[in-house]
């Protein structure tokens, strides 16, 4: 096994022009290398495998090979057309064009931010292979950490000193309320007004539910939940029934349902920013740069 260790690349290559062409002469000019280098690179191939790949009769005659160098050349052809196509492969990954992207992210990003954004990266790059997943928002940063996935969207601020993160947007709150608890034409509902109410969330356990519970108590309201589910269209569709009301962030909502009112809450509460991370120190694709610089447009 030693041997065939200390073949070389330029071995192999020299091995095929000579092949091809016919001569140690005609190989060189097609390499770019004097007659005298590629006889240097066959005499190092000859020792690193310890036997002959070529007879030369000297002469007019051209040199032939030996039935080592016939072996050597069959995978030395597979071995090259495999680094032609890595080099092939490799400059369309620095380019941005083919390769793979993984992207973590969560419900309501991926009906509202997601698609907008792969629709730009694909018109720039129809080859890439782009993979998706969807995980609870609180579990997405793990799952970089993790080397999961290139990119995943996050609520923030996230802190992590082991992720780099992007703020893509900053997504305001609004009271969902059936159509019988707001007048038309008034689009703000006074938060107070949640006391006592039944009202419609996402589970206790999810970060941004924590985080409009929180900005509930602090505008002096005590939410009384009937029903929590993580899906943002059942949430809605409770809504729609008149079984309650939900806070929630704009991106989760679909605006245009005529069963509902979509309000602004007064006072406003605090909004959630919604974060692009990475994991830091790590060398990123350029197809995941360019999904960055993409977020950060808007």
């Amino acid at each position: 096994m030693a041997p065939v260790n200390d073949i070389e690349i330029r071995h192999l290559v020299a091995l095929s022009a000579v092949a091809e062409e016919g001569s140690f002469g005609r190989a060189g000019d097609v390499l770019g290398f004097s007659q005298s280098a590629i006889s240097q690179q066959i005499a190092g191939l000859e020792k690193a495998v310890g036997t002959p790949v070529f007879d030369r009769p000297g002469g007019p005659r051209p040199p032939s090979l030996t039935p080592a160098g016939r072996l050597l050349l069959r995978h030395a052809s597979a071995v090259l057309d495999r680094l032609s196509l890595a080099s092939d492969e490799l400059e369309e990954l620095k380019a941005g064009t083919s390769g793979r992207l993984v992207i973590g992210t969560f419900q309501s990003v991926s009906v509202q931010l997601l698609p907008t954004l792969l629709g730009r990266l694909r018109e720039e790059s129809p080859r890439l292979d782009v993979r998706l997943f969807e995980e609870e928002v609180g579990d997405l940063v793990e799952r970089v950490l993790a080397d999961d996935c290139d990119l995943a969207f996050a609520v923030g601020p996230v802190t992590d000193d082991r992720v780099e993160s992007l703020l893509v947007r900053q997504d305001p709150m609004v009271v969902v309320v059936p159509l019988t608890w707001a007048e038309d034409g008034d689009d703000s509902f006074p938060i107070s007004e949640l006391n006592g109410r039944p009202m419609i969330g996402q589970s206790s356990l999810d970060s941004c539910q924590r985080g409009i519970d929180a900005g509930l108590h602090a505008a002096g309201v005590d939410p009384t939940y009937v029903f929590r589910t993580n899906d943002n269209g059942a949430v809605q569709a409770m809504v729609r029934a008149g079984i309650g009301a939900s806070v929630m962030p704009l991106l989760a909502v679909d605006v245009d349902d005529p069963g509902v009112r979509v309000l602004t809450p007064v006072p406003n509460l605090p909004m959630r920013d919604v974060e692009l991370v990475w994991r830091r120190g790590r060398t990123r694709t350029t197809a995941a740069r360019r999904f960055v610089e993409l977020a950060a447009a808007g």
